[in-house]
């Protein structure tokens, strides 16, 4: 038996729409995309979609693998960076395929991290009035979140991912062993999403990455494959639930209201994990302020992130009024009011009147100039 074949695979179903998707998590795992890509999206022309580095790290070897097994397979390249998740790049890249001929019996691979998987994902929604998109993350941050749930789209100046689509994948593919050419800081920003995940849904799971960070960090093959297989059962069981996010799944965007407008507000030269990971910590002190949140959860957040080099925000300066103004573009607000997902404690998040909330425009203020002094 091969190694490949003997390596454990896990499928991860993802109940959304009639048929639904599998998230398959294993390691090596990615030199059997030929024959998933047949499997489960079957086409006459396969684009491979990624970023000019990781194009050099597997999505040449993917295209490759693919023209080996008889697949028709081209490769599509974009500079790498969150700059090029933009309307811009968009129509250069579907110009790409239908330059190349893809048509409606094509399938896009998105090869590569968060940035590929939303951009590639909004190309497949849109081109030709949408094809099939299978998503083959290869940073930590894509395989324990951001490639399960079928959110696709791209930056505007006014802020993040205000212009995308649903569109789900056929399957997902995501194979632990690419964390090993991530440095760690890249690790550590994937592993924000996973602490979120066990900050709003599972406690223990949220002790379990904390007690594991160093092996996480190094990239420790058992412990990466078993905190992506965790991360993806809880998000897949929300995204089931609720896939358009219309109640429980805005417990996902815990962090992220406080955390898009960080990141908006620096260029986005703060990498996302380190945006959610201090929109975490201000949005539990958000929370202990308005009497919601138990006493002392932001500490065990800060604390226990500060473990993966996370949760303050770093020394750059931001304006205050900038960080606020990004509030009001943010894609959740709803009646012209910005909202925000609020814990209980670790584990439980706040249900009553809904899963986000509205909250006084002073607390707010209150907490950033306290962190941003």
């Amino acid at each position: 038996m091969s190694r490949d074949e003997a390596a454990p695979v896990a499928a991860v179903p993802v109940g959304v729409g009639e048929a639904g998707y599998p998230v398959l998590v294993g390691r090596g795992l990615r030199a059997r995309c030929p024959q998933l890509l047949e499997e489960y999206a079957p086409g006459h022309r396969y684009a491979v979609i990624s970023d000019d580095h990781v194009a050099e790290l597997y999505g040449r070897s993917t295209m490759e693998a693919c023209r080996v097994a008889g697949l028709d397979a081209r490769l599509f390249t974009f500079p790498e960076g969150e700059t090029s998740k933009s309307r811009d790049r968009w129509a250069s890249l579907t110009d790409d395929l239908l330059e190349a001929g893809v048509r409606r019996d094509g399938v896009v691979v998105a090869v590569g991290g968060g940035v590929t998987g939303d951009l590639a994902g909004f190309v497949a929604a849109t081109y030709l009035r949408g094809i099939p998109v299978v998503q083959v993350p290869t940073s930590l941050v894509a395989m324990i979140d951001a490639s399960v749930g079928g959110k696709t789209g791209v930056d505007v100046p006014a802020g993040k991912n205000l212009v995308g689509a649903f569109h789900p994948p056929r399957v997902v593919i995501a194979d632990p062993e690419t964390i090993s050419t991530l440095p760690e800081t890249e690790r550590a920003e994937g592993l924000a999403e996973a602490l979120k995940h066990g900050a709003v849904l599972d406690r223990s799971y949220f002790e379990r990455l904390a007690d594991e960070a160093s092996v996480l960090l190094a990239g420790d093959p058992d412990a990466t494959f078993a905190a992506v297989l965790r991360s993806v059962e809880l998000k897949a069981r929300v995204v089931g639930e609720d896939e358009r996010e219309t109640g429980l799944r805005q417990i996902l965007n815990f962090g992220h209201t406080l955390g898009h407008a960080l990141e908006a507000a620096s260029s986005y030269s703060l990498g996302h994990g380190s945006a959610v990971a201090a929109g975490m910590v201000l949005e539990a002190a958000l929370g202990e302020r308005l009497g919601i949140t138990e006493p002392g959860t932001r500490e065990t957040l800060l604390e226990t992130l500060s473990r993966f080099g996370l949760g303050r925000i770093p020394g750059e300066s931001y304006d205050l009024d900038a960080v606020l103004g990004y509030l009001q573009a943010d894609k959740k607000v709803r009646a012209g009011r910005p909202r925000y997902v609020l814990l209980e404690r670790i584990g439980a998040t706040h249900e009553k009147g809904g899963w986000s909330h509205e909250v006084p425009d002073a607390a707010v203020r209150a907490v950033l100039e306290e962190a941003l002094q």
